[in-house]
């Protein structure tokens, strides 16, 4: 049996597969921000209730926002920032008792849409994953380009293009966890979608909230998709541009 993790900035996913490939079992619980301890025993929590309820011990890996250091050994670049500067590969395998294998969870989605998903057979495939933060994965002939520092494909800390006066309010306004300004993930993260529309309108929502008012002909929320939408094009333009992929894949956290 294979087990699977998805860590993500608000939950974590456990699924369990058989031989062929099949789900035997799913879940998720809260991610415990801000909680780098609590972290890996949610983990185990549900690695244990994927094997309790299988009957069966599994091999785990798992996709983390971030990436581990080929030099140091200690996870970087995550948005769960309590994650990086630590071994977390290390310190989960010993909790697990087990080898536990992690990957940037937007490589996991490039390499799994260009062999069997949306981008099945492309050559080039640029996978975006949106959720709490924003990142991005290279596949290149099915296997991922995570290049010489392990942080290839992580757009969502280049600067949103082509700003114009509101979105440099807004650089101002919504700095960046990395220290830095402008960063495409403040603005077209799930995080970011609504911080945008908070300030249009002076109503914390969610998301889906948003979403639920645009369906609803809400003036102000269509306004705030039609903001992200440019956003998001601005930002994939500078991909399309330096990479050329034959696919894009847009994905959710």
């Amino acid at each position: 049996m294979r087990i699977g993790i998805d860590l993500g900035g608000t939950k974590t996913e456990v699924i369990a597969l058989g031989d062929a490939g099949e789900q035997l079992y799913r879940h998720r619980l809260p991610t415990p921000r801000d909680d780098y301890r609590q972290t890996i025993e949610t983990i185990a929590t549900l690695v244990d209730m994927a094997e309790q309820a299988t009957g069966q011990r599994g091999t785990v890996g798992m996709g983390i926002p971030g990436s581990i250091s080929p030099y140091t050994g200690v996870v970087k670049n995550a948005n769960s920032t309590w994650l990086n500067g630590q071994p977390f590969d290390k310190d989960l395998s010993a909790r697990l008792q087990r080898e536990v294998r992690l990957a940037n969870d937007a490589n996991c989605l490039a390499v799994s849409e260009a062999v069997d998903g949306a981008a099945a057979g492309a050559q080039t495939v640029f996978a975006v994953i949106i959720g709490t933060g924003c990142g991005a994965g290279v596949a290149f002939n099915g296997r991922a380009h995570i290049g010489g520092n392990g942080t290839a494909g992580e757009w969502g800390h280049n600067p949103l293009p082509w700003m114009d006066e509101d979105e440099l309010r807004y650089r101002e306004e919504v700095p960046c966890y990395c220290g830095k300004q402008g960063c495409i993930e403040t603005f077209i993260s799930g995080t970011g979608f609504a911080t945008d529309y908070r300030r249009l309108s002076g109503h914390a929502l969610k998301g889906s909230e948003i979403i639920r008012l645009v369906e609803e002909s809400d003036p102000v929320a269509e306004l705030a998709l039609r903001r992200y939408e440019l956003r998001l094009a601005k930002s994939l333009a500078h991909v399309v541009n330096i990479l050329d992929p034959d696919v894009i894949v847009l994905g959710a956290g």
